[in-house]
């Protein structure tokens, strides 16, 4: 990474006419984003996803890039370069960025006899490091994981290999977790989080062997028990490499030794940068310096400011892991008597804050859970700004600025991005500039191109910057970020190519033809609306919950929730769900706000005989697709009752199940004004009145979102109420944007336009809406039914077993 920066830096600065630019690789890659290679891990991101610069970046800018080739040796006199593949290449001005390698401390039986890693033991550094333990976890007889080092790294690998449903335990030698950016209190809290995620947590205790003769079965510690595991994550720390500055007899102390311009120690053409580097006695293992050395050594090594100097760094961190937001800046308590030290923890939430105060500046800060603050607070600790009176006012928005005014009161040098370095003034150079639109703010600056947390504040500078002049991202109208065409557009070329496949349509609509991983999902449920039957299900398309049909939980497990229509059932089925449950010891029932019952902590392999032993249809808890009606008790028990919802919320959800949409559809009926089913709060709400009449309430929410829905129509019979509520999710399913709930497509579209053309059918397209759900509706197939034909050999594999039970509890 730090090398490409320095190239990218270089060619800013006019660098491509000074140079003819030559790149050494030892990985067969190009520059990729390593901060994200946990959330390849966790199967957030792809390995595609989190390329820094494609191939052709280095094509298209005259680069010629060995990728895959390692530099071996550098001749200071001859100046010539000798690589892996036996080139022999020659410079004038030398770069070296070899970056840094994972420690592997010296522990009995973590090699062979051979002298290679035994079987079975990874570090977690590069691309091929995450997919080889990525295949490691996923093979069928592995089931627990041990992981050394309780640091930011080995936490997100234990995070990873959870996702995979293995047992994971974290080993850590210092005396709490992130000991190395946070005090005990701070990693008091972290550890509750981080156990509260299934994981095991052993902290001052030390990894003394790793077990097993041909591969991993196990690792000793120190005076406590062995643990039995089929692999082992060794995530103790990074050491720079160097042994290519060694070898030509550059100095070398802790990393290579350069100077405040980042040139080598007493070389005249040589610099080096990042992790492989120490000035001034600091090496880093963090972005931000990085990029800061990036500028210096660019500015000397095209000339255009060679009275650039890189002072030293003062090093913030802010990152998420392990689901858990991290920020942390300087001390990590008082160091002094006369330190201030300003604590808030809230356990039972994962929130701590603590904040280090000395002669009125900020010193130090944590915050974990909570990171609110840290815009303001990383600005106070890098400038050393006055602080208020009101400490509190630190931590919480009491005369410091808010989230909403800390736009506009934020320092130019306050930093908005810490991966990439990038300052609010940076932004407002880069709108100044003619980046009128957020996508290309980032792309100039790399402001939001890291960890991605910072991507809200990102937006906001740049709106703040632009002054309401934003310009729309075209991208911004596409349906799917792959395929550069809004929905109408995407449809009409989709029917007009005859294309029934998501490969089909990457293949004739998408750029170059390449396949887009976040697109995929899109893609797939938009061609199952549009073709139903006729769709080639290409589950590769398909997130985790919808390729198993159940909702992943954060364990690893699954919920498993049966159909209740309505919110009605049956003696036989509460004895066949109870009988269900205690025959797999179902860890968890509990009754969901859509009326049914979830079976929680279900193992992936055990979904197929859950749903055997069930013998009822799919309740539809995952996915975005219709899910559930919700119900009042009606006419026939209760005393306000003027309508039939229970029969009619039975209908609908028979008529409507597994319909795919947009976005998840909830649905509810209730019996009289008085809402017991909270129909006012739903995609579609249905609420019975006087007279036998029944009112239809569209767009409404009632979760992180909260809107009362609008009123689309008052009608006569229940029959009438399933047209419209067909008609109305037909035509959200035509024409919403991806993902774009109810709640945010009928006021966008209007009320006013939706009972034109649903009600009175002001555009003539009723009667082919009605046809068009209809079709769908007949095409529907339980999708439980694939637990006696599993599509893929892998759909319901027995990788995923738990040796430790689900960690949720049992009331």
């Amino acid at each position: 990474m730090a090398g490409a920066r320095a190239v990218e830096e270089i060619l800013a600065r006019g660098g491509a006419e000074q140079f003819s630019i030559t790149m050494f690789g030892d990985e067969p890659y190009g520059n990729y984003n390593r901060i994200m290679l946990s959330h390849v891990l966790s199967g957030e991101e792809s390995d595609a996803d989190i390329f820094l610069n494609p191939l052709s970046w280095y094509q298209d800018n005259g680069i010629t890039l060995h990728a895959g080739v390692r530099a071996d040796r550098i001749d200071r006199f001859a100046k010539h370069v000798f690589s892996s593949d036996g080139r022999v290449t020659p410079y004038d001005t030398l770069i070296i960025a070899t970056g840094s390698r994972s420690h592997l401390p010296p522990l009995d039986g973590l090699h062979t006899p051979g002298g290679s890693v035994k079987q079975g033991v990874f570090g977690f550094r590069t691309i091929d490091d995450t997919r080889k333990m990525a295949a490691h976890a996923q093979q069928e007889h592995h089931r627990y994981a041990v992981v050394i080092g309780g640091g930011l790294l080995g936490l997100e690998a234990a995070a990873g290999l959870r996702s995979f449903g293995l047992g994971v335990d974290v080993v850590h030698s210092g005396g709490h977790l992130m000991s190395a950016q946070m005090g005990p209190d701070g990693g008091a809290v972290l550890r509750r989080s981080v156990e509260a995620l299934g994981i095991g947590v052993l902290t001052g205790c030390r990894t003394t062997a790793v077990l097993g003769r041909d591969r991993v079965t196990g690792v000793s510690l120190r005076g406590r028990p062995d643990i039995a595991c089929d692999m082992v994550v060794v995530a103790a720390g990074i050491r720079p490499n160097v042994d290519l500055a060694v070898l030509s007899g550059l100095p070398v102390e802790r990393a290579i030794v350069v100077d405040d311009s980042l040139r080598v120690q007493d070389e005249d053409d040589i610099y080096a940068v990042g992790e492989c580097v120490q000035h001034r006695g600091e090496v880093y293992g963090l972005v931000a310096p990085l990029w800061e050395q990036a500028v210096v050594l660019a500015n000397h090594v095209t000339g255009t400011d060679t009275g650039a100097a890189y002072l030293g760094s003062r090093t913030a961190t802010k990152l998420k892991v392990a689901g858990v937001e991290v920020a942390s800046m300087g001390l990590h308590g008082p160091e002094l008597e006369t330190d201030e030290h300003i604590v808030f923890s809230e356990p039972s939430r994962g929130v701590f804050k603590s904040i280090v105060v000395r002669d009125n500046k900020m010193v130090g800060a944590t915050l974990l859970g909570d990171s609110r603050k840290v815009a303001y607070l990383t600005q106070a600790f890098d400038r050393g700004l006055p602080l208020p009176e009101e400490r509190l006012g630190l931590m919480f928005d009491l005369g410091t600025p808010g989230e909403e005014t800390g736009v506009a009161e934020l320092d130019g040098e306050a930093q908005v991005c810490n991966c990439n370095g990038v300052s609010k003034k940076d932004l407002v150079g880069a709108v100044k500039s003619g980046c009128t639109s957020v996508s290309g703010a980032m792309d100039a600056t790399r402001a939001g191109k890291g960890c991605g947390s910072c991507k809200l504040l990102v937006r906001q500078v740049v709106e703040w910057a632009a002054d309401g002049a934003v310009e729309e991202d075209p991208a911004a109208g596409y349906y799917v970020p792959g395929i550069p065409l809004d929905k109408q557009a995407l449809m009409a070329e989709v029917r007009a190519r005859g294309l029934r496949s998501v490969s089909a349509v990457f293949q004739a609509l998408a750029p170059g033809g390449a396949e887009d991983a976040k697109s995929k999902m899109g893609l797939a449920s938009l061609l199952k609306m549009m073709l139903g039957g006729r769709y080639i299900d290409e589950r590769d398309a398909r997130f985790i919950n919808d390729r198993v049909h159940a909702n992943i939980q954060r364990d690893g497990t699954f919920s498993v929730v049966p159909q209740m229509k309505g919110g009605v059932t049956s003696v036989q089925q509460l004895r066949r769900i109870a009988d269900v449950a205690e025959k797999h010891n179902v860890p968890l029932i509990k009754l969901t706000g859509g009326q049914r019952i979830d079976l929680l902590g279900i193992r992936k392999e055990d979904l197929p005989q859950v749903w055997a032993d069930l013998d009822m249809p799919s309740g539809y808890a995952y996915g975005k697709s219709f899910r559930t009606v919700k119900t009042c008790v009606g006419k026939d028990f209760c005393r306000y009752g003027t309508g039939d919802s229970t029969k009619l919320g039975i209908e609908i959800e028979s008529r409507f199940q597994g319909l795919e949409a947009p976005a998840k559809l909830k649905l509810a009926v209730s019996g009289c004004p008085r809402n017991c089913a909270e129909s006012l709060v739903k995609d579609v709400g249905v609420v019975a009145v006087e007279g036998g009449r029944w009112e239809i309430y569209v767009g409404g929410a009632a979760g992180a979102h909260i809107r009362k829905g609008d009123l689309l129509a008052t009608v006569d019979d229940p029959e009438e109420v399933k047209v419209l509520t067909g008609r109305f999710m037909q035509y959200y399913r035509e024409q919403a944007n991806w993902l774009e709930r109810t709640y945010a497509f009928v006021p966008r579209v209007g009320i006013e336009h939706l009972r034109a053309v649903i009600v009175q059918d002001a555009e003539g397209i009723a009667g082919r809406l009605d046809e068009a759900v209809q079709a769908s509706v007949d095409s529907y197939v339980d999708p439980w039914q694939e637990r006696d034909d599993p599509r893929t050999p892998g759909q319901f594999r027995t990788s995923l077993p738990l040796t430790v039970l689900p960690q949720v509890p049992v009331r």
